[in-house]
């Protein structure tokens, strides 16, 4: 569990991850959380803003459309990209990343 966790936050990681692990590193990555509504179903731009991992939209079209963000180590495709709700994990926690070394844990308040 502990080596899954440490490679899945490795700069560039395609780990696949999973809610127990996302927990695991909880200590060791900024997180924020956020209602189920403000994340599922909604852009991956906004979520990344309303977590504070990117300071703007233009920001974070930026950083889809150059390749760096992903969710949960998977990388977004597109702008127009939502929040899936299999993304968020166990219905409760998911990662998201802009670049190499910016991660955002966001918890899903209940």
């Amino acid at each position: 569990q502990a080596l899954k966790a440490t490679e899945g936050l490795r700069p560039g990681s395609t780990t696949e991850l999973d809610a127990d692990t996302l927990d695991a590193i909880a200590d060791d990555v900024p997180n924020v959380s956020l209602a189920l509504n403000d994340v599922a179903g909604c852009s991956v731009v906004d979520v990344m803003v309303a977590a504070g991992l990117q300071k703007s939209k233009g920001e974070a079209r930026r950083m889809i459309q150059n390749g760096g963000a992903r969710i949960n180590n998977v990388k977004i495709e597109g702008v127009d990209a939502v929040v899936e709700g299999g993304s968020i994990l166990d219905g409760r926690i998911l990662l998201v990343s802009a670049g190499k070394k910016n991660k955002m844990l966001i918890r899903i308040q209940s």
